[in-house]
C-alpha cells in the first residue's frame, strides 16, 4: 500500500520542479532574415543581432504600421540603415511635424543674429494696434507653445481643425494671416496647446526680418538661402526642400523633405548643441533652451518633444525606460528624430502608421533606445 500511494505523489512532487524548468528556457527567437543582418554594420557597439532584430521589427511587425526608412547612429556614425521597398537613400521623406525643430532653430539663429529678441513681444503687426491684447506675446512663449492663440489641433472632423484648414482649406494660401488672425483664449503664458499654426507664426517672423521686400518671391528666396547657408549646408543636409505658401512663407510646422541620412545628420547636429565639426552654428545655450521642458507642459520643450512624464495627457515617447536626457523631433504618422546625447545616439524612423496605432511603434524603438548604455 504505501509503495503503491509513493508511486502516486512522486510525479506530483517533480511536476513544480519540471514546470520551473520549462518556464525558464528562454523562447526560441526565429533566425534573422539576411536583410535584417545586412542593414546593421559588422561590429556594433551592441550585440548585433539584437539591433537587426530591433530594426526588423519595426519593418516586420504588423502592429507598428508601414515603416519606410530606419536610422541607427551613434557618434555620428552609422550603424544601422535599412529601407522598405520603393525607398532608398535618395528618397526624400515629408517632415510633417518635424520641420517645427528645424523652425526652431532658424528662429535661435536670428536671435543669435540679433534680429528677434527672446523676450519681446512677437513682431507681428496686427497684434501691435493700440488695446489688442495678442501685443503682449512673446517669442519665447510662442515657441514653447504657450501664446493663448485659439486654436484646435487633430479634432474630427478633420476640416474642423485649424491645421487642416489652414494647410489644405481657407488659410492655404495665406497661412501666417490665417494663424495670426485667431484671437485669445487664455491669458499668453498660461496654457499649453499644440500649435502648428504657431510654427508659421514663427516661420512668417523669419520672412518678416530676413526679406528685403514683403513680396512671396522675396520672402521665400530670403528664407530659403537663409536656411541652406546657415543649417542645411554647413550640416550636409543638401537634399532638404522646404515648402513655401502662396504669400511666400515657409510652412514651418510641415513641410520640408529631406533624405533619412540628413533627418539623421539633424539629429547628430542637435546632439553636439549645435556644433558641426567643431564649428558652432547656433549658441549651445539655444539648443539647450530647446530641450528644456516649457513651463506649462514637461514632455515639451520649445519646439521639440521631450522623453518626460507628461504634464497633462499621454507620453509622446517612453519615459517610463528611456534615458532622460533624450529629445527628438516628431511628425505626423510616426515621423521620429530621437537624440541622446548621454548614449551618444540618434535613431530615425521614417513611414506611416495611423496616430491612435502609434504606441506599437514607439514601443519598437523604445526597446532599440534600450539597447544602448
Amino acid at each position: 500500500m504505501a509503495r503503491n500511494l509513493f508511486a502516486f505523489i512522486a510525479p506530483l512532487m517533480l511536476a513544480p520542479a519540471l514546470f520551473g524548468c520549462s518556464a525558464s528556457a528562454p523562447p526560441t527567437l526565429p533566425p534573422l532574415s539576411a536583410e535584417a543582418l545586412a542593414a546593421v554594420a559588422q561590429n556594433p557597439p551592441v550585440p548585433r543581432e539584437d539591433l537587426a532584430r530591433a530594426v526588423d521589427t519595426l519593418f516586420t511587425d504588423p502592429a507598428a504600421g508601414e515603416t519606410r526608412a530606419v536610422i541607427v547612429m551613434q557618434d555620428g556614425h552609422v550603424i544601422a540603415q535599412r529601407y522598405a521597398p520603393g525607398y532608398h537613400e535618395n528618397t526624400r521623406f515629408v517632415s510633417w511635424s518635424m520641420a517645427k525643430s528645424i523652425t526652431g532653430v532658424m528662429i535661435g539663429m536670428l536671435v543669435s543674429d540679433g534680429r528677434l529678441r527672446l523676450d519681446e513681444p512677437a513682431p507681428i503687426p496686427a497684434w501691435q494696434r493700440p488695446g489688442d491684447p495678442r501685443g503682449e506675446i512673446t517669442l519665447r512663449q510662442l515657441l514653447q507653445m504657450r501664446s493663448g492663440l485659439r486654436h484646435a489641433e487633430a479634432i474630427s472632423p478633420p476640416y474642423k481643425s485649424d491645421e487642416v484648414r489652414m494647410l489644405f482649406l481657407d488659410g492655404r494660401d495665406a497661412m501666417a494671416s490665417y494663424a495670426e488672425d485667431q484671437p485669445l483664449q487664455y491669458e499668453p503664458g498660461r496654457k499649453w496647446v499644440y500649435s502648428t499654426a504657431t510654427s508659421v507664426i514663427l516661420a512668417d517672423l523669419a520672412a518678416r526680418v530676413l526679406a528685403p521686400a514683403p513680396d512671396p518671391e522675396s520672402r521665400r528666396r530670403a528664407v530659403a538661402d537663409y536656411l541652406r547657408t546657415r543649417l542645411f549646408e554647413p550640416v550636409g543636409m543638401r537634399s532638404m526642400l522646404p515648402e513655401f505658401d502662396a504669400s511666400g512663407t515657409l510652412i514651418g510646422g510641415s513641410l520640408i523633405h529631406g533624405t533619412a541620412r540628413d533627418w539623421a545628420r539633424f539629429g547628430d547636429f542637435l546632439r553636439n548643441r549645435g556644433a558641426v565639426a567643431g564649428a558652432q552654428l547656433i549658441p549651445r545655450q539655444w539648443i539647450d533652451f530647446m530641450v528644456t521642458p516649457s513651463p506649462r507642459e514637461a514632455q515639451y520643450g520649445a519646439q521639440i518633444w521631450l522623453n518626460r512624464t507628461p504634464t497633462s495627457g499621454k507620453p509622446a515617447l517612453f519615459p517610463d525606460r528611456g534615458p532622460r536626457d533624450l529629445f527628438g523631433c516628431l511628425g505626423h504618422l510616426g515621423q521620429f528624430v530621437l537624440v541622446s546625447p548621454s548614449r551618444r545616439l540618434v535613431v530615425v524612423r521614417l513611414g506611416k502608421t495611423e496616430e491612435d496605432k502609434l504606441e506599437p511603434v514607439t514601443n519598437r524603438l523604445g526597446e532599440l533606445v534600450s539597447l544602448f548604455r
